[in-house]
């Protein structure tokens, strides 16, 4: 026969106490790991899930998450980050306030802000002038898209005062004699999206030879004032007299840099 339960008085029988301390769940706080060693394990969370929840934990994990030592162990560890963590790393020396949760996420520096730049995904991300991209009236053919440079990763502040270089180019040519001109045509807009801050056009001799070579147009646009907000990247073709553009485009390209 087994000893009788013990009963409290209202006939319940009462709970082992929960065990605590440092060799159970219960009591694991990492808050009282070293500092070198919380960031280690707090650089294998998602970036995403670091910023969004992560921050929200205390102020010692935020203050964590807003400084370049956990992301700069992710880029370190990430071959495919190592070209972002650089370009993030010369901006930092020039940004004392650099918003380091926002760059390890969206990685702004040194990084393609054109989506689909070699048209390997048909025309998605771009808009078009007509159907699939040929002539409209006059022959004249384009294709733009609409860069939101805040959500993209840039700050305010940060294109207001400090002004990053901003990096556009573009490959064209042409396979056949077909005697067609070729614009790259770009736009710093305000806020509105309509209101330029700064342009860039370019305009390239009509190709009149057989297999043209492809060739690059390019641009920096630099100490370009306050309130940019948005950038219009769009390719214009024209062939007078013949039924399609044929210029070729490739490797579209918008980078961000800020450097001395």
């Amino acid at each position: 026969m087994g000893q009788a339960k013990s009963r409290r008085k209202d006939g319940t029988t009462p709970r082992p106490p929960t065990p605590s301390g440092p060799g159970t769940r219960s009591g694991l706080d990492l808050s009282l790991l070293p500092q070198e060693l919380l960031v280690l394990i707090l650089s294998w969370v998602p970036g995403r899930a670091l910023v969004t929840r992560g921050r929200l934990v205390c102020r010692q994990w935020r203050d964590l998450i807003d400084g370049p030592t956990l992301w700069k162990l992710r880029g370190e560890r990430d071959p495919s980050q190592r070209e972002a963590l650089e370009a993030a790393m010369e901006a930092a020396r020039h940004c004392p306030r650099m918003e380091w949760a926002r760059v390890g996420v969206l990685q702004p520096f040194g990084r393609n802000l054109v989506r689909n730049p070699r048209g390997e995904d048909q025309f998605r991300h771009w808009q078009v002038g007509h159907g699939d991209g040929v002539c409209l009236g006059d022959n004249t053919c384009w294709i733009s898209q609409l860069i939101d440079l805040v959500k993209e990763g840039l700050w305010e502040e940060l294109l207001d005062t400090l002004q990053p270089d901003i990096l556009v180019s573009d490959w064209w040519g042409t396979h056949e004699k077909c005697g067609c001109t070729y614009n790259l045509y770009v736009l710093l807009l305000a806020a509105d999206k309509n209101s330029v801050i700064t342009r860039f056009v370019t305009k390239v001799d009509p190709a009149e030879e057989w297999n043209v070579p492809f060739q690059q147009a390019s641009h920096v646009f630099r100490e370009y004032g306050p309130g940019a907000r948005y950038l219009r990247f769009q390719h214009i073709g024209n062939r007078p007299g013949a039924e399609r553009t044929e210029a070729h485009i490739t490797n579209s390209t918008v980078l961000v840099k800020l450097s001395g």
